[in-house]
């Protein structure tokens, strides 16, 4: 699994490869974050555990996306669901799309959000013992999330195989994530 998936394009969100596109993203991400851990670059493995958490919220906006239009109050919010938020995913609602997301049935989800957001500012800050700039004192701290990340997002697209096309790609994707949790590689 190489980085050349990332450079694919995308379908279309209104389609139904989108989320299986969004979900091989997520793997290849989480993926690289575990090499990039491998060799110590733990800012850039921070950088890609949040790219692979926000792809796999735009998988999950898609899948529920008929749920979330019904949750939300005003046709103003609909459109920018469709428009905006599942093509996008704006680091900046990322916590509002995971709270909605958990009212149409995925629990926990603002916590691995929460986790991501705070990955996403190591990445930029780097570590910090006086915890000033940084919620991570050290490297150490920063590499146990970024495995704890990737650990929630295989346990959570194992989830979703019975409600999403699955292919043999996902499939060696997942595998390989997998072995590299499990130091297999």
């Amino acid at each position: 699994m190489g980085a050349e998936i990332l450079e694919k394009p995308l379908p279309k969100p209104t389609s139904e490869d989108y989320i299986s596109a969004r979900l091989l993203e997520t793997l290849t991400e989480a993926n690289l974050a575990l090499e990039f851990l491998g060799k110590g670059l733990v800012r850039n493995a921070a950088g890609k555990a949040f790219q692979a958490w926000r792809a796999f919220l735009a998988s999950l906006l898609r899948l529920e996306l008929d749920r979330l239009v019904q949750i939300v109050r005003s046709d103003e919010e609909r459109r920018w669901l469709t428009d905006r938020a599942v093509p996008r995913i704006p680091k900046g609602r990322m916590k509002a799309l995971s709270q909605m997301l958990e009212e149409a049935g995925h629990p926990g989800l603002s916590l691995g959000t929460a986790l991501a957001l705070d990955l996403h500012d190591y990445q930029y800050d780097g570590p910090d013992p006086d915890m000033a700039v940084s919620k991570y004192r050290s490297r150490v701290e920063a590499a146990v999330d970024v495995k704890l990340l990737v650990r929630e997002l295989v346990r959570r697209v194992e989830e979703l195989k019975p409600r999403v096309r699955w292919s043999d790609e996902l499939e060696n994707a997942l595998k390989m994530v997998k072995e590299a949790l499990s130091g297999k590689r």
